[in-house]
C-alpha cells in the first residue's frame, strides 16, 4: 500500500504539480491515442483501463473516439477532477497500481512514463502481474516509458522555470539507479519541496520484468507517431505487450 511518505502520493496530490506541467501537449497526447487505438485495432466499445489516469486527458479523449473507459489513479485530487468528465461509458476510480483489479478489461494502458515509481523493485512486478491478470484472453497492455538512456544522456541538471509567478527551481541528477528530479518553490507564504524519482529502466531490465511475469513484446515503438525503436536515438520507449 502506498504511504503518505511515498514522493508520488504527496507530489502528484498538490495543485503546483499541476501549474508546473499545465503547458503539457494535449495534441500530441490525442495524436498517439489515435494511432495507437489504430494500430490495435481496438473494436468501438471496447473496454479500456487508463492506469495512472491523472485528470484523465488520455481516458477522455478515448471515451470520445467511441471506448468504454475506466480511469484509475492513485491521486484523490486527481480523481476528483476527473469525475466531473463522466458518463455512461467513462469512470474514473482511485486506485493504487499494486492492487489488483476487479475486472477484466480488452487493453490496459499505463501512459506518460507512469511505471517504475517504486523503491522495491517487487512493486513493479506487482503492477505488471496485475496489468496480465487484468486482460481478457485477447487482451493486450501498452507500457508508455521514456527512453531512459536518451534521458540520461540529455540531463539537465539545472532548470528555472517560471509558471502562474511561481518559479520552481528544478535539479536533475542520476541517484541509487533512480533518475530524480527535485523541485523547489516559494508559493502561498511558504518554502516547498517535492521529489521526482522514476526508474532507469532500459530495455533490458523491463524485458526481464516481464519475463518474470510471462508477459511477451509484441512490438516497441520509440515514439508517439509509432516508429521503430532506438535506444540511442527515440524519445520514448512504448511496448505493446500480450
Amino acid at each position: 500500500m502506498a504511504t503518505n511518505t511515498d514522493w508520488f502520493v504527496s507530489w502528484f496530490d498538490t495543485s503546483y504539480y499541476h501549474i508546473l506541467y499545465k503547458d503539457r501537449d494535449d495534441t500530441e497526447a490525442q495524436e498517439f491515442m489515435k494511432n495507437l487505438t489504430s494500430f490495435l485495432k481496438l473494436k468501438k466499445g471496447a473496454k479500456l483501463l487508463d492506469l495512472a489516469c491523472g485528470r484523465g486527458r488520455h481516458s477522455v479523449y478515448l471515451n470520445s473516439l467511441g471506448y468504454s473507459v475506466i480511469g484509475a489513479d492513485l491521486s484523490k485530487n486527481s480523481i476528483q477532477y476527473a469525475k466531473q468528465f463522466e458518463n455512461k461509458s467513462l469512470t474514473f476510480i482511485e486506485h493504487d497500481m499494486r492492487n489488483a483489479f476487479e475486472q477484466k478489461f480488452d487493453a490496459i494502458l499505463n501512459l506518460f512514463t507512469s511505471f517504475g515509481y517504486f523503491e522495491d523493485s517487487r512493486d513493479d512486478i506487482k503492477v505488471l502481474n496485475n496489468i496480465k491478470n487484468g486482460l481478457n484472453s485477447e487482451g493486450c497492455a501498452v507500457i508508455d516509458f521514456m527512453n531512459v538512456k536518451k534521458v540520461k544522456e540529455n540531463l539537465v541538471p539545472h532548470e528555472l522555470k517560471v509558471v502562474d509567478n511561481i518559479r520552481f527551481d528544478i535539479k536533475r541528477s542520476f541517484k541509487n539507479g533512480f533518475i530524480v528530479k527535485e523541485i523547489r518553490f516559494f508559493a502561498d507564504g511558504k518554502d516547498h519541496f517535492y521529489v521526482e524519482k522514476v526508474k532507469f529502466l532500459d530495455l533490458a531490465r523491463i524485458k526481464s520484468y516481464l519475463n518474470e511475469v510471462g508477459f511477451s513484446i509484441k512490438h516497441i515503438f520509440g515514439n508517439y507517431q509509432l516508429a521503430n525503436f532506438s535506444e540511442e536515438t527515440s524519445d520514448r520507449l512504448i511496448l505493446v505487450l500480450e
